[in-house]
């Protein structure tokens, strides 16, 4: 399920994309006819992936697994979505990051106006704790 229909700038810290898809009426994330505000972390976590795969070395064979693992100090200024008839602007901004962890902050605007913003850490070693947990052991 990708959200997003395009990359409007990124660069090593941050990247800027956009939406309509908060608009379907077949958007997978709706529920009881209506996308509810917080959906928009979807799409900000989506934008983040981008951002991880446009940073990819160019001779890795894949990018390497990430998990959105935290969402803090969010904030919804509107109840949903989809009644918002613009386009939705995501930006996501590298705060931190490590080998194994990125802090990014984030926003959705439509037309100028603020609808989410927040923090999210994502760890990105994610390859090795898929295979542990595949295996059924505990990390």
């Amino acid at each position: 399920m990708c959200l997003l229909d395009n990359v409007v700038h990124w660069d090593s810290q941050h990247i800027q994309c956009r939406a309509s898809s908060h608009r379907n009426a077949d958007n997978p994330l709706r529920s009881r006819e209506q996308l509810g505000a917080a959906c928009g972390i979807e799409y900000a976590a989506q934008a983040m992936a981008v951002h991880g795969a446009l940073l990819a070395p160019t001779d890795s064979t894949r990018p390497r697994a990430g998990f959105l693992v935290s969402v803090r100090g969010t904030t919804l200024h509107v109840p949903r979505l989809d009644n918002i008839g613009a386009d939705l602007d995501i930006e996501a901004v590298c705060i931190s990051s490590s080998d194994d962890h990125i802090l990014y902050q984030f926003s959705l605007h439509a037309a100028g106006r603020l609808l989410i913003d927040g923090r999210a850490a994502v760890v990105v070693n994610a390859d090795s704790i898929a295979t542990v947990l595949h295996s059924g052991d505990t990390p």
